[in-house]
């Protein structure tokens, strides 16, 4: 038997040329061959994010966490206003770690597998008047997407700096950096980009970056960006700065990761993933399946057990070919599972109908109903 799928909601599967990449001795951080495939996915990372030349890539050894904890501590004072529009676990997550910053935290949320209304942020940015607003795109735990374009709208017409955590967006669902106004974008290396894990990866607007110069309260220094700001600037260029040693293997796999994505292009890139989601959805309806998520994302499906089942049937899914996750949220846990579908898996039909298969025989469910679904137009 072919080892199981690996379908949680990252990490994900990897193509073979991003694993080949991984599968090198390390090299010199120094090396001309290494700095080139830094300076060309730093540039790569600005298509990918539809961004400009204006707006700055980072790419710093970590994770999403790290990311955030990065973007909370460089962009606001302790004291200032800001407010978090939650959507799920990443959304409490977001809103503790500006508290730590010292930051007043103002949130405005919703029902489990819900979205607070655009007149509610809209109410709530009149009401607060924060320095900045932090949105998580797609919620890993709830699979919650939240309107990035309109809510990075509402954020300049308040003169707010607009944060998107898009972990489980970024690569995968439609967002347009600079046409939105978006000011800071960040993910991680395992989801949708399409690596194992290791990087925290973002892309700040020149409003970002002013912020960071004006801030009083310097951040920690291995987060600050104004100590990564010349080395990455020098990288760009393929010259030679430090602050601390990237991940030798990891950057080079990122350049491979992230040139599959620049060829096929990023409108291409996101209508693959509403094509695999939508063949999903359709399956997981077919086969009784009822999503949390009353705002499905493209990234992932977060399913209610079917009566009779709970967490113990991940083991039965796994024997049956495919690797999904249990539930994440807590006031929901126990109730879910979640089934990842990004990156190199919505290349290949046949691994998105294995997965179905996997989950609908590990539940007791109709798998050629499913199948049938998936494959339906409507």
């Amino acid at each position: 038997m072919s080892d199981p799928l690996l379908m949680i909601p990252g990490p994900i599967e990897i193509s073979d040329a991003v694993f080949e990449a991984t599968c090198v001795r390390p090299a010199s951080h120094l090396a001309p061959g290494f700095k080139a495939a830094f300076a060309r996915a730093l540039k790569a990372m600005r298509t990918v994010w539809c961004a400009t030349a204006d707006h700055q890539p980072f790419v710093v050894a970590g994770g999403g966490t790290l990311a955030m904890e990065a973007v909370a501590t460089n962009l606001v004072e302790p004291g200032a206003p800001v407010l978090v529009v939650n959507t799920g676990y990443f959304g409490d997550r977001m809103a503790e770690m500006l508290r730590r910053r010292g930051a007043s935290v103002f949130q405005v949320g919703a029902a489990v597998g819900d979205a607070p209304s655009l007149a509610e942020v809209q109410e709530a940015l009149v009401m607060h008047a924060p320095v900045a607003m932090f949105v998580t795109h797609v919620d890993t735990s709830t699979g919650v997407r939240t309107d990035a374009a309109a809510l990075a709208r509402l954020a300049r017409q308040h003169g707010v700096l607009s944060v998107f955590d898009g972990v489980c967006a970024t690569a995968a669902e439609t967002f347009e950096q600079a046409t939105w106004g978006a000011d800071v974008v960040l993910t991680a290396s395992q989801k949708a980009i399409g690596l194992p894990p290791g990087l925290a990866l973002w892309v700040a607007s020149p409003r970002a970056l002013a912020a960071r110069e004006a801030l009083k309260t310097p951040p920690p220094m291995s987060l600050d960006w104004q100590a990564w700001l010349p080395v990455l600037q020098a990288y760009e260029a393929e010259g030679n700065a430090y602050f601390s040693t990237p991940p030798t293997t990891l950057i080079p796999a990122l350049d491979v990761g992230l040139a599959e994505l620049v060829r096929e292009g990023m409108p291409a890139v996101f209508a693959r993933h509403e094509r695999a989601a939508s063949a999903m959805r359709r399956a997981w309806d077919a086969m009784g399946l009822v999503p949390v998520s009353k705002h499905p994302a493209n990234t992932l499906s977060a399913l209610y057990w079917p009566a009779g089942t709970d967490a113990s049937a991940l083991g039965a899914i796994l024997e049956h070919g495919a690797i999904v996750a249990g539930g994440l949220h807590p006031a929901i846990r126990a109730q879910y599972f979640r089934v990842g579908h990004m990156g190199e898996v919505t290349r290949s039909d046949a691994d998105l109908l294995r997965t179905i298969t996997a989950v609908a025989d590990g539940l007791g469910l109709d798998a050629r109903a499913g199948r049938e679904a998936f494959g339906s137009a409507g």
